[in-house]
């Protein structure tokens, strides 16, 4: 998995956003959750939101604005790729940087184009 963490840190150095970042971790595994928070905060610039669930996830989005989402692609019960094209719906411009275990490429192109939209 290769992760850039510079585009996700440089998201506070762009004049349109605020030194503050929110970052919205949705993963149902609380170690990756936690990892990820470990690799991305920048102490006092950096808050978190994190979902377990899809509903969850649509719940905090609809709730606040983040600059950025990182999401798996499948947790229990939902597609990752349903819940990207729900928030996408809702904030088109958000950026989505997605998290996969799967190599195949099927995935990447549903992902890429419509998000989720075959």
């Amino acid at each position: 998995m290769f992760l850039n963490i510079g585009f996700i840190r440089n998201l506070s150095s762009q004049e349109s956003r605020p030194t503050m970042k929110h970052v919205l971790l949705i993963d149902d595994h609380a170690v990756v959750r936690e990892g990820l928070k470990q690799l991305l905060e920048e102490p006092g610039a950096t808050t978190f939101g994190e979902a377990a669930t899809g509903g969850e996830a649509l719940r905090l989005a609809r709730g606040e604005r983040w600059d950025i989402v990182v999401l798996d692609i499948y947790f229990d019960g939902r597609s990752g790729l349903e819940v990207l094209k729900e928030l996408k719906q809702m904030c088109p411009k958000l950026p989505v940087l997605i998290l996969s275990t799967h190599s195949e490429v099927q995935y990447a192109r549903r992902a890429l184009s419509g998000a989720g939209q075959e």
